[in-house]
């Protein structure tokens, strides 16, 4: 009879296999003993055997007591065996009776004498493993070399005859029985290579491996093999499941977290090999493990040593993420928190230092405040905190001008230094510190005692550092600094003197791309313009503006000190008369843009733009300096690259490629869709709330911006696109004359004029002598002034004010520009014209301009529209890209949008919009397609539809400017406002003419007037090349005259199967405003302007 036992196992055969049934087959003879008696083994393998394997166990039953048991399965236990407690499953069946009872049931698997001594050699290492007797390591050492030496390459027992003898002579090493670690290594490497992907043992040659690396990285500390280690296991634990022997032992304290902590240990590398260790080593910790905190901390300083290195800033706001997740790991009471809102604390500054988002810099001080509350007074740590909290508060010092700050860090300082007596190593750098921050409180309060106090400490802590000390340098800039400061409030020579010397002797110890460099630099310009203010040596002026220029091209810096650096050096060269002055601004606009297209989004840009007070005028200044230095082109160049900028940074996106996709379709369709991506990924960050999550939005639209640079590189490579979205050149400018000159209005602080961009040939300067940036200013606000005053006048009461101000426009800033129109340019009367003002001259009605004088014949001097046809445009370039989108027409569709009932807090109901509707809607030509929505259907998405289905829209409605924030100007619908922001977001190329009948909507921004940013302009953008936009509040019932002459005019010659031509507008607008003169009062009838083609 033979009986088929199948052994469910649930302590697995190796380590990795799930439990699973195997038959075992036994033929009891009649000369058996009464009792079953099996010998449990194990074998580490789970392919072939190599002998029977290791003894776990015996299996002792009674023949009858295990046919008992019929066919339902019974558990058996056996004592531990390495770390694991084994146990069977048995069920027990007989198959059938046979009569040879010498017959066999199986081949060997491999040969007798190879098995035969693999087991001797198992039995040998156990005898070794519970006497520790050397003797019996030699035998099992022998038996498994001779059972190797049997198993040639190519034999399929070899790998696990590698692991036997390899798993010897470790435990020999582990026992100090052998000395050899570097043997079994390789051993266990050759096994590994004999079991490739998918063979069933390879985990168990991974965690071999891993383990002999281990130990002897424990022994020489050699960092491959800890790196190799880490590898290892970080393929083999999803080869084991959770619950597996495999899993238990690899995961433990002295396997894996030995291996976790050794990478750990090694130091910062910020190598793409260096940085992906590290990631591999986080994936070994995952949410839950011990030390998944200070893994994340090592990655994070991978990722910033490559920041410091390249300056990428993705990978400073991966540290940050990184840094957040390690703070969120450690919980209130946890023993390191305070360490890791520390190290948080410091990218946060970083950041700030590099992008100048003043959250960053709030953040990183109330995590530092936080740190310092876990650490009270006798904690051993204090010190730290103090000074850290102190570095942060001095940054915000900087930034706000907020002298409790500067109070605040002194103070802290002050009590870390009675922390750190004579003797103390960290003593040198607080003494800096609190030296830094008297000389910044000095610069503030000019107070001598703290500047002195500053020079004290800055000469302390010098003579405590060493030549080679890594701060040395940064001492000598700033002992220099306040030297200087000194010498402008003594004029004692000797201060400036050693001031020089010591930044020069900063510079010559560090490396050509040291951050630090970029400090060196500013403390000398400050020494060599200091010493130029006393003794006037033009050899140091020229020095110290070669500095300037080195400091704000330095690359380590970010673009917000860079920015400023530039404004200093303009500043510098304009007091001072330098020749280098235009290169200045140049490079001021240069860092800027870059600034401004790291932001992902249109309203993060123009919030970056407006933080730079001190630039704000710069693109007016550059033009007047190229004025002044009669190189008018460069004037026309530089007042467009400077104004302007976000336009062209969104704008680039929506470049038409006609003449690309005709030379190299693929670069042209590659373009298009990376140009896609990155409006998409504007559009999606500018709603996005969450800071984690806008930082991934911005950290992709930067990848995406990459490749969309590489991509523009490649179309400028193409010998007909070498300037491909490169700041224009007047020749390209030029093309926004084609069909009338285009009057640029410089209002600079330096000079007020206007600039004349003609059809052909050179531009012509008008100066404004009479006019002030100061004057235009008065003008402006007069003009706001008057403008409410006469809202609250009768329509027949005269506006005596208005009449006033207009004619001083016209006296002093439109009748020299005409003068020359008409003398020098030979301009024909009802030619049109583009005004193009910048600053405070886009707060001036200048189309309105008029003398209100008569003539000695009896006649009326003429205004400025009985002369020209006059249109507005916020840039050249808008004007130039709007004509292009000319080339493709559609077949026309008018769509009227009235909102007279916005709602509760919305504002007044408009009484008249069904009715303008209604006139709108008779006067266009029966061959438009024609549509409205009003009322209910009147919503924000039923806006937006329509705006980008038809070509042609009229909008009668509340309008309303944001002058803080631009982009949040707004149509008032029925439910949601219609933004500025959702209009920019629409790409419409086929839109022809809008008709904004609502308030404000060609009124700029208070914070960056030259960026033209309204509503008039935000359609002009999205694709409407002819917008009527208002400067004001508009009186809906007297409106409706304008609308009503506007559109007889428009479609005069469409009615009768003419085409509708949006390029008519400004000249409708013009007739308009002189039929209703007798209607609508004056006020009324300047607020309409024509913004286009």
């Amino acid at each position: 009879m033979i009986l088929n036992l199948y052994l469910q196992s649930s302590a697995e055969r190796i380590f990795k296999s799930p439990p699973g049934a195997f038959p075992l087959a036994f033929t009891p003879s009649s000369h058996s003993s009464p009792a079953l008696s099996v010998e449990i083994r194990a074998s580490y393998e789970l392919g072939r055997m190599l002998g029977g394997g290791e003894v776990i166990g015996e299996l002792q039953m009674l023949w009858d007591e295990l046919l008992d048991h019929g066919d339902h399965p019974f558990d058996l236990s056996f004592p531990a065996a390495r770390g694991v407690q084994p146990s069977i499953t048995l069920r027990v069946a007989i198959v059938y009776a046979w009569d040879n009872p010498n017959g066999t049931l199986f081949d060997p698997l491999v040969d007798c004498e190879i098995a035969r001594d693999a087991d001797t050699g198992h039995a040998q290492f156990a005898s070794y493993m519970k006497s520790d007797n050397v003797s019996h390591l030699d035998d099992a050492m022998e038996d498994f070399q001779w059972v190797l030496n049997q198993c040639p390459v190519g034999h399929p027992d070899r790998a696990t005859a590698l692991n036997n003898l390899a798993w010897t002579y470790l435990q020999g090493y582990l026992q100090n029985d052998v000395q050899d670690i570097d043997f079994p290594t390789s051993l266990f490497r050759n096994a590994l290579a004999l079991r490739p992907q998918h063979h069933p043992d390879r985990p168990l040659s991974l965690f071999n491996l891993a383990v002999a690396l281990s130990w002897r990285h424990n022994k020489t500390r050699t960092a491959g093999d800890i790196r190799e280690a880490a590898q290892l296991y970080h393929e083999l634990l999803p080869l084991c499941p959770e619950g597996t022997y495999l899993r238990s032992i690899a995961a433990g304290k002295n396997s894996l977290d030995y291996v976790i902590c050794g990478c750990n240990g090694l130091p910062p590398d910020g190598s793409d090999e260096g940085i992906h260790l590290r990631r591999v080593v986080l994936e070994l910790c995952p949410l839950g493990h011990r030390l998944r905190p200070i893994t994340l901390h090592e990655l994070a300083q991978a990722v910033e040593a490559r920041f410091d290195q390249h300056g990428g800033i993705d990978d400073l706001d991966a540290s940050i993420q990184l840094r957040r997740e390690a703070v969120s790991l450690c919980p209130e009471g946890h023993a390191d928190r305070d360490t890791y809102l520390n190290n948080l604390a410091f990218s946060l500054v970083s950041r700030f230092k590099h992008q100048g988002n003043h959250n960053d810099l709030d953040g990183a001080i109330s995590l530092h405040e936080a740190a310092l509350h876990l650490r009270p007074v006798g904690h051993e740590f204090r010190d730290y905190s103090l000074g850290n909290l102190g570095v942060a508060l001095v940054d915000r010092f900087k930034e706000r001008e907020d002298i409790e700050d500067m109070t605040r860090a002194i103070s802290f300082y002050r009590e870390a230094l009675t922390l750190r007596p004579p003797g103390h190593p960290g003593r040198t750098i607080t003494l800096h510190s609190l030296a830094h921050a008297l000389q910044n409180r000095y610069d503030k309060s000019q107070v001598s005692a703290d500047l002195n106090e500053a020079i004290h400490w800055y000469r302390d802590s010098l003579r405590l550092r060493r030549l080679d000390h890594p701060g040395h340098h940064l001492t000598l800039s700033n002992l220099s600094s306040a030297l200087c400061s000194r010498f402008t409030e003594t004029q004692e020579n000797e201060d400036v003197e050693e001031a020089i010397a010591l930044c020069q002797d900063s510079l010559a110890a560090l490396s050509s791309l040291h951050p630090d460099r970029y400090f060196s630099y500013m403390w000398l310009q400050e020494a060599y313009l200091s010493r130029y203010r006393v003794l006037h040596d033009p050899a140091d002026l020229s020095l110290a503006v070669e500095n300037l220029r080195l400091a704000s091209r330095h690359p380590t810096q970010g673009f917000p000190y860079r920015i400023r650096t530039a404004g200093r050096w303009v500043t510098a060269a304009e007091t001072h008369s330098h020749i280098s002055l235009l290169q200045a601004y140049s490079t001021c606009f240069d860092l800027l843009d870059g600034h401004l297209a790291t932001r992902s989004s249109t309203i993060s840009r123009r919030v970056a733009a407006a933080a730079f007070d001190d630039v704000r005028s710069l693109p007016v200044d550059a033009a007047s300096c190229a004025i002044r230095n009669g190189d008018l082109r460069h004037a026309v160049e530089l007042a467009e690259q400077g104004r302007g900028q976000q336009w062209s940074l969104a704008s680039r996106l929506r470049t038409p490629v006609e003449d690309l996709e005709s030379v190299n379709p693929a670069l042209a369709h590659n373009y298009l869709e990376l140009s896609k991506c990155i409006s998409n990924a504007a559009q999606s960050s500018a709603h996005i709330t969450d800071r984690a999550a806008a930082a991934r939005a911005a950290m992709e639209y930067r990848r995406l911006t990459r490749q969309w640079e590489t991509a523009v590189a490649e179309i400028r490579d193409l010998p007909a696109f070498s300037r491909f979205l490169l700041p224009p050149l007047y020749a390209d400018l030029q093309a926004a004359a084609r069909q009338g000159p285009v009057i640029i209005l410089i209002a600079s602080q330096y000079s007020c004029s206007a600039i004349i961009v003609p059809t052909s040939g050179d531009p012509h300067h008008v100066p404004l002598p009479s006019v002030t940036l100061a004057d235009l200013t008065n003008l402006k606000d007069c003009f706001a002034r008057a403008i409410r005053q006469a809202s609250a006048l009768g329509p027949k009461l005269p506006r005596n004010d208005l009449i006033v101000l207009l004619r001083t426009v016209w006296d002093e800033i439109m009748l020299p520009i005409v003068n020359v129109l008409r003398h020098d340019l030979k301009l024909k009367y009802y030619s049109r014209i583009w005004l193009c003002p910048t600053a405070a001259f886009t707060s001036i009605p200048l189309h309105a301009a008029h003398p209100f004088r008569t003539n000695p014949d009896g006649s009326k001097e003429p205004c400025l529209e009985d002369l020209y046809i006059c249109s507005y445009t916020p840039t050249l370039s808008a004007l130039v890209r709007s004509r292009q989108m000319m080339k493709k027409r559609v077949t026309p569709s008018f769509m009227t949008i009235g909102q007279g009932q916005p709602g509760a807090g919305k504002g007044k109901a408009l009484l008249t919009v069904d009715n303008e509707l209604e006139l709108v809607h008779k006067l266009v030509p029966a061959t438009a397609k024609y549509t409205t929505i009003s009322g209910d259907a009147a919503t924000r998405a039923g806006a937006l539809e329509a705006l980008q289905a038809n070509t042609w829209v009229h909008l009668a409605c509340h309008g309303k400017q944001d002058p803080k924030q631009p982009y949040n100007s707004h149509f008032v619908m029925r439910d949601q406002d219609l933004t500025l922001l959702d209009i920019m977001e629409r790409d419409i190329p086929h839109a022809e003419f809008a008709f904004l009948s609502a308030c404000h909507t060609a009124v700029g921004d208070e914070e960056t007037p030259d960026e033209v940013i309204h509503l008039a302009a935000g359609l002009q953008f999205s694709g409407f090349k002819s917008v009527i936009g208002t400067l004001w509040q508009v009186d809906d019932s007297v409106a409706q005259h304008v609308v009503k002459v506007f559109y007889e005019n428009m479609f005069k010659d469409s009615k009768d199967g003419g085409v509708m031509d949006c390029t008519r507008a400004a000249w409708a607008l013009n007739r308009a405003t002189h039929a209703v003169k007798t209607k609508v009062p004056l006020e009324q009838r300047m607020v309409f302007v024509h913004i286009g083609v």
